[in-house]
């Protein structure tokens, strides 16, 4: 997906302490926020309004495709110059690509790519990108295993709520139901309008599937037991003051990949670290992705 450029304006310590509550349970009422917060409804409403308004942050509901028998991958992608923009926007149109964004001066796009099956991989580089002789390298690594955080866990690193206020935020866990799942059209629309807007109301998402509000909660808690279905939120990182996001590559060999994991979940940039195929891969503050088929760092 794609960040919506925000408008200038300053995040305070309620805004950063919203946005920590939000990444624990994307789908808190606003009531359950303002009472960890010890602020209004009304306050917690308008604060999130301003901020979904201006593109600074969005709760999305997210598929894990190997729930599904698929797999995540994770693409680069480089074009010329001219190209990056239209190729990115391609890409971010797409039901099954996510976390779009340019890199090197706008000549590389980086991205993950969600397949439901082994067709789809084989599919991967011949059908999912925009056919134009301008794109003039394509590399991707299959994600096999995350080991910590996700896109926006950063947001928690921050500390902007004390333990016992996320303590309050943190749902109930949700037990895992192991096997094969199905999704039918109604599961796909559910989930396609969760990924536009993860805080979606049942009421919408009742007109949206045909669903009765009773069936949607079933079927929501269903997909989250299986491991389909996680709330997430995207977030616009200049606006609360995370720097420049820096893409750099590291390599480590299969047999340190535990080591090198925790040592880079412990620090206070890297949000994210998961093993992946290839020979190479990438670590970025606030996005850290380790190869477990590499030999030197």
């Amino acid at each position: 997906m794609t960040t919506v450029a925000a408008v200038e304006f300053v995040i305070d310590e309620l805004d950063r302490r919203l946005l920590h509550a939000l990444q624990i349970d994307g789908r808190a009422a606003f009531s359950a926020i303002a009472a960890a917060l010890g602020v209004s409804d009304r306050t917690i409403a308008r604060r999130y309004a301003r901020l979904r308004s201006v593109g600074v942050v969005r709760v999305i509901g997210g598929i894990d495709p190997t729930a599904l028998g698929g797999t995540t991958w994770f693409l680069r992608v480089r074009c010329a110059p001219a190209a990056a923009v239209p190729v990115a926007e391609a890409l971010a149109r797409r039901a099954d690509t996510s976390w779009v964004s340019l890199h090197s001066g706008g000549s590389e796009i980086s991205c993950t790519v969600r397949t439901e099956n082994e067709n789809d991989s084989e599919a991967l580089l011949l059908a999912k990108l925009p056919r134009t002789p301008r794109v003039e390298g394509v590399t991707a690594h299959s994600v096999l295993h995350v080991f910590y955080g996700d896109s926006d866990n950063l947001i928690a690193k921050l500390g902007a709520l004390n333990a016992d206020e996320a303590a309050l935020l943190r749902p109930s866990s949700v037990p895992y139901r192991p096997g094969p799942v199905r999704l039918d059209d109604g599961d796909r629309k559910l989930l396609a309008a969760l990924a536009d807007d993860g805080r979606t109301s049942v009421e919408q998402l009742a007109a949206v599937t045909g669903w009765s509000p009773t069936t949607v909660r079933r079927r929501m808690t269903e997909l989250r037991e299986r491991r389909v279905l996680y709330l997430d939120i995207d977030i616009d990182w200049r606006q609360v003051g995370l720097g420049i996001r820096t893409l750099f590559w590291i390599s480590v060999s299969p047999a340190h990949l535990e080591q090198a994991d925790a040592a880079l979940a412990e620090h206070p940039e890297i949000a994210f670290a998961a093993a992946t195929t290839g020979r190479r891969t990438c670590t970025r503050p606030q996005y850290a992705l380790i190869s477990g088929s590499c030999i030197t760092i």
